[in-house]
């Protein structure tokens, strides 16, 4: 998977999660040091990691209540992305819900460091990698955007 050259998207709506991929490609293990620290700071909790890409990106937590009505409300179109939640291994996995206008997006993947060492090895807090992951996602939205 990483490295793999991606086709280019066919359609417009498919344009931000072609390069939302990317960002998820080229930062695996930043995401995966901020997907554990976050984790730690919280391991009990019932909240999802969100990419909130309206106005500009920026990280959110989606509440398991907020996620069933939303699955609901869309006629269960949800409930695969739920099963990936529920069973989701932080201590091995990367599972961000990404936002998009009207759509979403899973990012799901396995890095090939587990999440633990990626956050030992950063040397970051979650403070720190929060707003670098926004600002890396904000200049390839942006680079995707200019002609």
């Amino acid at each position: 998977m990483y490295g793999a050259k991606k086709p280019q998207p066919d359609s417009e709506n498919e344009v931000w999660k072609y390069h939302l991929d990317r960002f998820a490609d080229e930062y695996r293990h930043q995401l995966a040091a901020l997907s554990w620290g976050l984790h730690l700071q919280n391991p009990a909790s019932k909240e999802t990691l969100g990419l909130d890409l309206q106005p500009t990106p920026h990280f959110v937590f989606c509440s398991q209540e907020a996620l069933e009505t939303f699955n609901r409300n869309t006629d269960n179109q949800m409930q695969e992305a739920i099963g990936l939640i529920d069973a989701h291994k932080p201590e091995t996995e990367v599972l961000i819900i990404a936002i998009g206008t009207g759509q979403i997006k899973l990012l799901y993947f396995e890095p090939d460091i587990p999440p633990p060492i990626c956050f030992e090895r950063s040397q970051e807090t979650t403070e720190a990698l929060i707003p670098q992951l926004e600002e890396h996602l904000k200049t390839i939205l942006e680079k995707a955007d200019s002609p």
